[in-house]
């Protein structure tokens, strides 16, 4: 499949030099040329395939002229080593397990399928790649395991200082190897803007082939489509399509679903679920995004003030707004009410929420409100065992922690400090470059 920019349709690339980019030169974001349509397959022979064969089934179309087919079943089969089940915790109201992998947050799913597409790419090309991503929380996690350990690929992972949980930096900082853990002092959007800087800077071009591992990626977003289709498997019942509630920062996993939507897969409409930073929503209602400092919650994984993939979810729409709105809704949430939402589900329903994902639970209850007949999956993106003291001040214990947390604290720590300075950050890239 070709791709384009979202500012330049004109102009196509192949699939390979988009994922091995990242993003265009002119600052916009890639798209596919076209979205493939399995309408008709949805009603015939998707729905009882495996996780691991729908899977192939969805990204297939996209990866026809990159990988073969053989190719692309091993990346698929390495990727999904879990599921993504839907559990009833109340009336109407499902939660989307997505922290069943490795790093028990919902990245696992695009990060592990991009390392694996990403190392059979770069063999092709014969060049070392470096990758730079910007976390807000789980996606350093998430992109440092998939990546651990590949040959030919380094990767520097940015994180806001003081910004990410404890149990967070843990993972991220764990693996050492070709894996950099860089601890900005400022914001996730100064730790995004120094990646966009560097993609964009001309004397980096020589001596390192960057890639990014955020959701600008589209090798990072496209197999997130993954588990609305599982959740499509799961849930629809008597024909009541679900309507996703789904946990928003930076909209890459928003965007997903509008792409698997715009795929064919019947859904009864999307919520996007925001904490204070509360950008998309401003932008549904006023048309614009409001230009200021993200600010810190609980959920902090979402304290994003300016999300990249609205370009994306803009081009899906035309840049229509209003028919946005009808397919999407946006709900913000105090921290106040992420954790009385949080104490209520484990009071009422015996169901642990992490922060992030009591934030979807809240904006789903909003929704209904006014939907009182809309079936609501809440996707659940991280374990509640990464945010022991905030479950700790909800109900009143900490969850327990799953061996994969447990391996991570006994592995030594590595991280490089550095100010929000493109400078800076550009001296350490090039002293690292092989040239």
């Amino acid at each position: 499949m070709k791709c384009r920019s979202t500012k330049n349709p004109a102009e196509q690339v192949s699939l390979t030099r988009a994922v091995l980019e990242s993003l265009p030169a002119d600052r916009g974001l890639y798209v596919p040329e076209t979205m493939p349509d399995l309408s008709e397959r949805i009603c015939s022979s998707l729905r009882d395939l495996s996780f691991e064969d729908l899977a192939f089934e969805v990204i297939r179309p996209y990866f026809d002229e990159d990988l073969s087919e053989s190719e692309l079943r091993e990346v698929v089969a390495e990727s999904l080593t879990f599921d993504a089940p839907a559990v009833s915790v109340a009336p109407a109201m499902q939660v989307l397990e997505l922290w069943h992998g490795p790093t028990l947050a919902f990245k696992d799913f695009g990060a592990r399928f991009m390392a694996r597409t990403m190392s059979r790419l770069q063999r092709r090309v014969g060049e070392d790649l470096t990758v730079l991503v910007a976390t807000s929380g789980d996606t350093g996690a998430a992109v440092a395991s998939g990546f651990y350990g590949v040959e030919g690929v380094n990767v520097w992972v940015l994180y806001p200082k003081g910004r990410v949980s404890p149990v967070q930096e843990m993972q991220l900082t764990s693996f050492g190897g070709n894996i950099s853990a860089v601890e900005v002092d400022g914001t996730f959007d100064d730790c995004q803007a120094l990646v966009k800087h560097a993609f964009l800077d001309p004397d980096l071009a020589g001596p390192l082939t960057l890639t990014s591992a955020n959701s600008i990626n589209l090798s990072r977003l496209l197999p997130q489509m993954f588990y609305y289709f599982r959740a499509w498997q799961q849930v629809v019942d008597d024909g009541v399509l679900p309507t996703f509630c789904v946990p928003s920062g930076n909209l890459g996993n928003l965007c997903a679903g509008l792409f698997a939507r715009s795929m064919g897969l019947p859904v009864g409409g999307f919520v996007a679920a925001t904490n204070v930073n509360d950008a998309f929503v401003r932008f549904l209602r006023e048309g614009t995004v409001p230009h200021r400092s993200a600010q810190r919650t609980l959920s902090n994984a979402m304290d994003v003030a300016a999300p990249s993939n609205l370009q994306r979810i803009e081009w899906l729409f035309s840049g229509s707004r209003e028919a946005l709105h009808e397919v999407v809704h946006a709900h913000p949430v105090t921290d106040d009410a992420t954790l009385e939402v949080m104490a209520r589900v484990y009071r009422d329903h015996g169901y642990v929420l992490d922060p992030h994902t009591a934030v979807g639970w809240r904006a789903a209850e909003i929704h209904r409100e006014a939907f009182p007949n809309q079936s609501m999956v809440v996707l659940a993106t991280a374990h509640p065992a990464k945010f022991p003291e905030t479950v700790q001040r909800a109900i009143g214990r900490e969850p327990e922690a799953p061996e994969a947390l447990t391996a991570a604290k006994g592995r030594p720590r590595h991280h490089i400090a550095l100010p929000a300075d493109y400078g800076r950050l550009r001296e350490r890239l090039l002293d690292e470059s092989p040239s």
